[in-house]
């Protein structure tokens, strides 16, 4: 099994070497990765105490993000690292303020992980919600570094629970302690005679919660919206806006749409503008004459998504008719009803969700205008299933003091 996992690791690379030259974020994973020792080497103060955190990509960062400044605040003195596995997290947060060395993932093998721990020498590691690297989490346990597994959530058929995964499960027994989601999650690793694990909560909840309070106004949209019903679509993708033009071409309502695309490439924008056939501004570039008058915006700049779901009155969450759903906290956070496609079975607040009746999934374009229709027609409904989402966030808010007063850095 290492054999095999050190060839998938060395054809892993080999693949993203291949496509680089055609393919820019595989440009951006191989060149953040060139000299890495030496760079990380020169950056380090080894005569401070380090605390890492690893974060696959950038929901995985906002993930931990409560964590990572709680623990700054309790720890004042220690320096924080962190690392990205993906290019989308790395190069957004990599001038974030509250870390002290934001840093590319090594690749993971034997002579890496040793060097990446020797030059780090972490108080204490911890990784959100997952990412497994046989090596690297080895060479921590060598070391007796304290290492965590934070916000992580586990499913029957995932490979440490088949007959096969017992080289996988070996991982898991290299973290000091495990914490989870959901009590499932916690059943599942004590079915594997892991019982360092706690069910604390998801950090996100503390996420959203914290970045809805401090959310901004923003004048543009405060004179596009005005009094009409607002429908937001966040993080959409071709198929979402396909469904949602539809509906902004057919309905009869008094209703205004805002689209924030997941890729925010000027073909697609032009692309989007094309297809709504209709007055249709753009965020970056208004024209102000066709503010008010406009049913459409799009949202063509990083970064104020959340914000814009303050003006909302529902909310479209994009990439359910793809890999999954993107995030539902955040509308939820604002205590508005969520719609979204029909691949959300991987996503435990998309599922509560549903089950209290303050999300919803559509499959096709029908579905989609029918239940737009129903909520706009009626408003007791619509109100309802909002305060009941916002009602689940505060519900579940507070998972990061519970992990914060549980992880023990290693002493000085």
């Amino acid at each position: 099994m290492v054999f095999l996992y050190g060839l998938g690791i060395r054809l892993y690379l080999l693949l993203v070497w291949l496509v680089s030259p055609f393919n820019s974020k595989a440009s951006l994973w191989l060149n953040g990765r060139k000299r890495w020792s030496e760079r990380l080497r020169k950056a380090i103060d080894n005569n401070e105490p380090i605390a890492w955190f690893h974060c696959a990509s950038l929901g995985e960062f906002e993930q931990g993000r409560p964590l990572i400044e709680a623990y700054k605040e309790k720890y004042p003195d220690h320096k924080i690292l962190i690392t990205f596995f993906s290019p989308s997290g790395y190069e957004v947060r990599k001038n974030y303020s509250g870390a002290d060395y934001v840093f590319y993932l090594p690749i993971d093998t034997r002579h890496n992980a040793k060097r990446f721990v020797s030059i780090v020498n972490p108080v204490v590691a911890v990784f959100i919600k997952y990412e497994f690297w046989h090596y690297i989490l080895n060479e921590l346990k060598h070391k007796n570094i304290p290492t965590y597994l934070v916000s992580a959530i586990f499913r029957q058929g995932q490979i440490f629970f088949r007959w096969y995964g017992f080289w996988n499960r070996r991982m898991l027994h290299c973290f000091s302690h495990i914490f989870v989601q959901n009590d499932i999650s916690k059943q599942l690793l004590n079915s594997l005679n892991l019982f360092n694990v706690d069910v604390t909560g998801d950090t996100r909840f503390d996420r959203v919660y914290a970045t809805a309070k401090s959310s901004e106004k923003l004048p543009l949209l405060d004179e596009f919206c005005q009094d009409y019903p607002v429908i937001v679509a966040g993080s959409t993708w071709p198929k979402d806006e396909e469904l949602l033009i539809s509906f902004i071409k057919k309905t009869n309502h008094r209703v205004k749409l805002i689209i924030a695309p997941h890729e925010i490439v000027e073909n697609r924008i032009k692309s989007i503008i094309e297809s709504i056939g209709m007055s249709t501004i753009r965020f970056s570039k208004p024209d102000i004459r066709l503010v008010k008058d406009s049913k459409v915006l799009i949202i063509d700049t990083m970064g104020i998504l959340s914000s814009t779901y303050r003006y909302g009155h529902i909310a479209y969450v994009g990439g359910g008719f793809g890999a999954g759903i993107h995030n539902t906290l955040e509308p939820a956070t604002f205590g508005l009803p969520i719609l979204f496609g029909p691949h959300y079975q991987k996503f435990r607040e998309a599922k509560e969700l549903i089950e209290l009746k303050a999300a919803f999934s559509i499959t096709d374009e029908n579905e989609l205008i029918s239940k737009l229709t129903y909520l706009l027609n009626h408003k007791d409904q619509l109100v309802n299933a909002g305060a009941t989402s916002s009602k689940y966030v505060e519900k579940n808010i507070g998972a990061t003091q519970k992990v914060l007063a549980m992880i023990t850095p290693k002493p000085q």
